[in-house]
């Protein structure tokens, strides 16, 4: 067993000790952190509507997937909280496309976090359908 980028490897595959170490969860906590910190930049009158929302859908990516770790041991109990996290992927698509029409937000940053959406919610059906062999 050796530390390699701050994981643990056995026999070179990572060792998952904490939903910390799963790559969906560091990528949905880092689309969050993004969204989060551009919230503000929405008009005044889209920060309690249209804001709320992409705080709340951002957020509950990550925090399904904390949680639906726990819950691992019961097969129907994680899978339900990765087909939480992958429906607020797809919320957030719908979201981020909406400041993107209404020109709240920039169209290339919309793309872009649309995309990375896209990629993380096909990560996390890969996930749900695979991951006693993952």
């Amino acid at each position: 067993m050796k530390i390699e980028d701050g994981r643990w490897k056995v026999h070179n595959k990572i060792v998952i000790k904490s939903f910390r170490d799963l790559e969906v969860y560091q990528e949905a906590y880092e689309l969050a952190i993004i969204v989060n910190k551009n919230v503000n930049k929405l008009p005044i009158f889209e920060r309690n509507d249209l804001g709320l929302q992409l705080r709340k859908a951002s957020k509950s990516v990550p925090a399904n997937i904390a949680e639906g770790w726990a819950k691992r041991r019961f097969d129907k109990q994680f899978k339900l909280h990765l087909d939480s996290s992958i429906g607020s992927c797809n919320e957030m698509e719908v979201h981020i496309s909406m400041a993107k029409d209404l020109n709240f937000w920039n169209k290339d940053f919309c793309e872009a976090l649309i995309k990375r959406y896209l990629f993380l919610g096909g990560k996390l059906t890969n996930l749900r359908n695979n991951w006693k062999t993952f």
